[in-house]
């Protein structure tokens, strides 16, 4: 099926975190559960923080880091301990209403678009333990290959650990040896400064 043409991706806002908070932690177990000070840290640091609204309605999100980002998941350290320079996808969520209709290809293939300049990799995992054939497909049709397996300290799960590698970064590097041209779909997303409603969104 088509996605309705009313769609943004846009970076998250404050105002966003408890609806994004909600979303996560009635994904089902496929997706691990959030609180409100691990949304914070995603908030001030994740380089990937998008969400997408359908029909003025936050549909669902997407959360990636850069392998310099402090963060303690060890599936993330996994990565770091096997490879080089990778863009981390640490979790996709999209709400029960607008499953089925593409949104989850068309965050990848966004997220994808961000990394492709910034990195050689694209990494994620995909639950074993209960085994998620349908995210392994899904991953596996999106050009993703298994780079190994881990049991997960936080949860006992076993996990497969996904690389892609992204072909495009290699040329960005020699035609901008300088960085990236300025333009406004190449830029940083801006890591916030202290906001008043922040605290407030996150725990609510």
């Amino acid at each position: 099926m088509m996605l309705t043409p009313n769609l943004t991706l846009r970076d998250v806002r404050a105002s966003d975190l408890a609806a994004v908070l909600g979303l996560n932690n009635t994904a089902g177990p496929s997706i691990l559960p959030l609180d409100a000070a691990q949304l914070d840290h995603f908030y001030r640091h994740a380089d990937y923080f998008r969400v997408a609204e359908v029909d003025g309605h936050l549909a669902g999100f997407l959360v990636a880091l850069r392998d310099s980002t402090a963060y303690a998941s060890s599936n993330f350290q996994w990565f770091r301990a096997h490879c080089d320079n990778f863009m981390y996808i640490d979790r996709v969520v999209v709400g029960d209403l607008h499953r089925g209709h593409g949104l989850g290809r068309t965050f990848y293939a966004d997220v994808q678009s961000f990394a492709e300049v910034r990195s050689p990799n694209l990494a994620c995992e995909v639950f074993l333990e209960p085994r998620d054939d349908v995210s392994l497909l899904f991953h596996g049709t999106f050009g993703f290959h298994e780079a190994g397996q881990q049991v997960m300290p936080e949860s006992g799960r076993r996990v497969s650990l996904l690389l892609k590698k992204l072909e495009c970064y290699a040329f960005v590097c020699e035609t901008y040896p300088d960085g990236l041209p300025a333009v406004p779909w190449l830029e940083q997303r801006p890591l916030p400064a202290d906001e008043p409603q922040l605290r407030a969104a996150s725990q609510a």
